[in-house]
């Protein structure tokens, strides 16, 4: 059980949700590092932290058996090229001690999709859909814990709206991450297998960012405001917390990447596991970046107000 404050419905003077000037306003009149700390401590007697924790592992759950069924299936769909372009770009994300171990893992579900293991692939596929799903009504529980409110939708309507952020919010903030993080080695892979010129590549390089922002800010402010079981405010006011996200989110994955390019220590400790160890570390980054950019749109609009205290009194033992 958190303890951060709840966060009271409000709207404009003319019964309007709120929307970005009024959270301009708001930032303005409170002070962004004020802000900003007082969001972290939201977060943080929110139970942030577990939030994220729980979110990171359901995400590993759901990549690892979608990349593995999607280059599986590809040969029984007959898009070899599609699956050829996955397994290149995930071959290059796992260079060094557990590369032999993913090249296996990707040449035995390609082997078996047409001997029996096309159904376990299907299976795969289906568990990485629900894992999906699950993850968003994990975001859904964090979002109103850090809105201070200690009671989720009831049973069906959360996992059916779970279901449907996954579609309407989940693939286009996946399609941001594919553009931003993977898109180097993506049109690497894309220019070996379909003989892409010079001039493509360039212009690939060039357009993936601003698109794979755009998508990103408008996925996480779908994500803000369907999530909370409240009346959330304009998309323009929640763009402020996705601007957050994006930011904290890039500067992770831009850290994280370095660390683990330049420091011989963190292969030669992992090994052959180091590529899940990636994985694990950059989901959690991740996780916390969302529910650090949801915490600070949730205490944007308590300032806004008149709630300034991020968290109730401490009740004492």
């Amino acid at each position: 059980m958190g303890t951060a404050t709840r966060v009271p419905q409000r709207r404009d003077v003319r019964g309007d949700e709120l929307s970005g000037d009024e959270a301009w306003t708001a930032l303005r009149r409170y002070g962004g590092w004020r802000l900003a700390r007082d969001s972290f401590v939201r977060f943080r007697y929110a139970d942030g932290f577990s939030h994220s924790r729980a979110l990171a592992l359901q995400t590993v759950l759901s990549i690892v058996p979608l990349a593995i069924a999607a280059i599986g299936l590809s040969s029984v769909l007959h898009t070899e090229d599609i699956g050829r372009v996955a397994e290149l770009t995930i071959s290059r994300l796992t260079s060094g001690p557990s590369q032999e171990m993913v090249d296996e893992a990707l040449r035995e579900s390609r082997r078996h999709a047409g001997d029996g293991g096309q159904a376990a692939l299907w299976l795969g596929l289906l568990f990485s859909l629900v894992n999906v799903t699950t993850s968003l009504c994990q975001v859904e529980r964090g979002a109103n814990r850090i809105y201070g409110n200690e009671r989720d939708r009831p049973f069906l309507r959360k996992y059916s709206r779970g279901l449907v952020m996954a579609v309407l919010a989940g693939l286009p903030l996946g399609l941001s991450f594919v553009l931003m993080v993977l898109g180097s080695d993506l049109t690497r892979a894309f220019a070996e297998v379909y003989h892409f010129g010079p001039a493509t590549i360039r212009a690939w390089d060039v357009l993936r960012w601003p698109v794979g922002v755009l998508l990103a800010v408008l996925a996480t402010s779908a994500i803000f405001r369907l999530s909370p079981r409240r009346a959330q405010p304009g998309y323009t006011w929640l763009a402020f917390g996705a601007v957050v996200h994006l930011v904290l989110w890039l500067g992770a994955t831009w850290a994280l990447s370095l660390y683990v390019g330049a420091s011989s220590s963190f292969t030669s400790v992992y090994g052959p596991l180091s590529a899940i160890m990636s994985l694990l570390l950059w989901s959690y980054l991740t996780s916390l970046a969302l529910f650090l950019g949801l915490s600070f749109a949730a205490q944007l609009e308590a300032v806004r107000a008149g709630t300034k205290e991020p968290i109730v009194r401490d009740p004492g033992v």
